[in-house]
């Protein structure tokens, strides 16, 4: 059984950095996978931020192209997402998502590609 729990929120000033984790349990008997980052700001959508699949490809947003940097960690299994010179609009409810063996046409950083989900971790973001 797949299980994903975050960790690493937290506040931050803006212009800093952090790194979220989040723990995999059940992802790596599979040869095929996507697992991603997500986040939620308060009345807003589920936005994706960072994708990888098993292969260590990875998937980003124009907008975070350059400030984030998603990796899996095989021998701790983890998923990783740094972030740096974070915005106050990078505050958000963070949650990492993955999927199994995807059918048809994959898109790494659409919500509605990913089956199991974390709980979130929240990041806040101040001046």
């Amino acid at each position: 059984q797949v299980q994903l729990q975050e960790s690493g929120g937290g506040s931050v000033q803006a212009g800093g950095s952090l790194t979220l984790s989040c723990a995999l349990s059940g992802v790596s008997e599979y040869d095929e996978y996507y697992l991603s980052w997500f986040r939620q700001a308060p009345g807003k959508g589920r936005e994706g931020v960072a994708a990888i699949n098993a292969q260590g490809e990875t998937f980003y947003p124009d907008s975070m192209q350059d400030r984030v940097t998603i990796s899996e960690d095989n021998a701790e299994n983890t998923l990783n997402l740094q972030m740096n010179k974070l915005q106050l609009e990078d505050s958000a409810i963070y949650y990492c998502g993955a999927v199994i063996r995807p059918v048809g046409r994959v898109a790494p950083l659409e919500e509605w590609q990913y089956f199991y989900w974390g709980q979130g971790t929240q990041v806040t973001v101040s001046s």
